[in-house]
This record gives C-alpha cells, structure tokens and sequence, in this order.
C-alpha cells in the first residue's frame, strides 16, 4: 500500500445518518489507503452529523430519488421496497439480512451487517486487489464495549477476507454484547450513550491461541471488568510469548496491563489509563493527535476510534495483508 492513496470515495452524509452504516465504511477504506471525503448539504469541513443507531437499516431513497433505479437489480430494508419497486428497480430480498447484490456499476446492501461483503465488492468495483488475508484473529469482548472500536475494526478485516472470531466470557455463538459510544463533544471526558448490541460468533470457552494469527483489543468499560478474569488474561500472556500480533485500543490496554505484557513496552491509550500503563512497565507515548497509533514489536496500540484508519492499517501491515490498486 503506498504512502498515496490512488482511489477517491465521496460520501455523501445528513443529520442522523445510520451510525456504522456512515463510520464502518469511511474508516475502512480510508485504513485501505483509499481517499475519503464525506460531505453534507448545508454544512462544511470540521462541522458534524449527528447520528442515529438502528439496529438493521439501509435505505436506497437518494437513489429512487434520483431516477437512476430503473430496471436496476436492487436491496435494500424491507421496508423501502414499495419506493423502488415504483422507481422502476428490480426487487432483491435480502435474505439474509447482510446479503448485497451487484448491477453493473450499482452495489446495493439492506443494512450494516452487510458491510463485509459490501465493503468487499466496493474494493472489487475499484479495481483494488488485496494479497495476504488469510489470516484468522480472535476479538476480546464484553458488555459496553466501545461500539465503533469493536465493529469498525471487525467487518473492516472481514472485508478483506480475514477470519474474525468474536468472544466473551460467559457467552456463546449468537449472543448479543450491548455497546457503548464514546464521544468527544468538548467536556473533560468523552461522553457515553448506549450503541449498538454486537453479535458474537464464536465460544470463548472454544479459544485456543494457537489458532490464530492476531488478536484485537476493543476498549470501552468492558476492559474494567475483563482485567479480572484469569482466562482472559492467560489468552493475552499466551499471545504475547508466542509472540503473535495484539492490537489493543483505548481501555483495551487496562487488560495488556493486568495481563503484565506491558513492561519495556512502548505503548499508548486512552489518556485516562496512562496510569495503568506506567505501573505495569510500559512507556508511556502521548497520543497526539488523538489519531496516532504506535506499534512496538508485536504491540500495535491506540488512543481511540478516530484512530482506526491507522490502527487497522498497522494490523494489516503487521499481518502482511496487502492492497494494491
């Protein structure tokens, strides 16, 4: 991936957008080395959307709206599919929910939990070609997880043909984790609002280290309460002396701490667990701006979810996964 990006991606934005169905994308790519600009009407670069969290939702309105449905192969929410039948489209059901269909230079999906094969064929569409995705990585969860720090990273690598598992103590497959949103809205600290309920796809009680090439860290509350569960810090100590790649964000690194990996370790996080990761060992790096990312050995670290462009990048250059254009 070079140091230029040789695509160009506009988005096209509003007040209360679908929260993954605008963030997932737009850091996926731009982590891929692809140029990003997302804009609205009325509004300028640095102003902000508001979002809005759906669960299961995608609407092609702009698109009747524009008059470009006409004898299209088309998806969307169920509930959109008496406007594009009227602009003319060819109805898809969407069953599953995450299925996508392809009509030429259209590529339409029914709801953010389509984003990886969504994502998938957009690249394709671009002519982008990704080398080295054979990777397997296990994802540590819990209960109010930061919401984008855990589905941003996990569909954007399920985009690229990687394997993710992921898991909570207690839990099992099909399992929900509810979520939290960290914001940045000028206070002292980030602000906190219930997200999204995040699915599970594997058994922590299945984990074997051995098994995989990488594990990711979301941050959050939940690394307050992981930090004291002895098996998930024996599943952090055995990929670290077996030296395979642990990405860690914001609190994530409360864990690396309890887990006493940190010691000689050039790391950073949420400016808050500064403190944890001076009294376990580890060198603290100031995050400045809020989207730097450090990688050190086999630790690759970040501050928050502004990040994740650089933080997936990093994981993907430490896992040898290519993109070319």
């Amino acid at each position: 991936m070079g140091s230029e990006a040789h695509k160009f991606v506009l988005m096209i934005c509003g007040d209360y957008v679908e929260d993954y169905e605008v963030m997932v994308p737009f850091q996926a790519l731009q982590a891929y080395g692809i140029k990003v600009d997302a804009v609205c009407p009325g509004k300028k670069a640095g102003d902000k959307c508001a979002t809005a969290v759906h669960d299961f939702l995608g609407h092609q309105l702009i698109l009747a709206g524009a008059g470009i449905l006409k004898e299209k192969t088309c998806t969307a929410y169920p509930a959109v599919k008496p406007v594009i039948v009227a602009a003319g489209a060819v109805w898809k059901d969407p069953e599953p929910i995450s299925t996508c269909f392809v009509d030429g230079n259209l590529i339409t999906g029914a709801a953010w939990p389509g984003h990886p094969e969504f994502i998938s064929l957009f690249v394709k569409a671009l002519g982008v070609k990704v080398t080295g995705s054979d990777k397997r990585i296990l994802f540590l969860c819990g209960d109010f997880m930061e919401d984008y720090e855990v589905m941003v990273p996990f569909q954007a690598l399920q985009a690229l043909g990687c394997s993710v598992d992921a898991v909570c103590p207690g839990k099992n497959i099909g399992d929900n984790c509810p979520t939290a949103i960290h914001d940045f809205e000028g206070d002292q600290t980030y602000s906190e609002k219930l997200g999204h309920n995040f699915s599970l796809n594997a058994n922590f009680e299945d984990v074997m280290v051995e098994n995989y090439d990488a594990l990711v860290i979301p941050g959050g509350r939940a690394p307050e309460y992981l930090a004291l569960n002895e098996k998930v810090l024996s599943i952090v100590k055995q990929f670290e002396e077996k030296k395979k790649l642990i990405a860690s964000i914001c609190h994530g690194q409360q864990i690396l701490a309890a887990a006493d990996i940190l010691k000689g370790k050039r790391c950073t996080a949420y400016p808050a667990v500064k403190l944890n990761v001076l009294l376990s060992g580890g060198e603290w790096l100031e995050p400045e701006p809020i989207t730097t990312c450090f990688r050190d050995g086999n630790l690759v670290t970040a501050a928050a979810w502004p990040a994740h462009p650089q933080f997936i990048s990093q994981i993907m250059e430490s896992l040898g996964i290519k993109v070319s254009f």
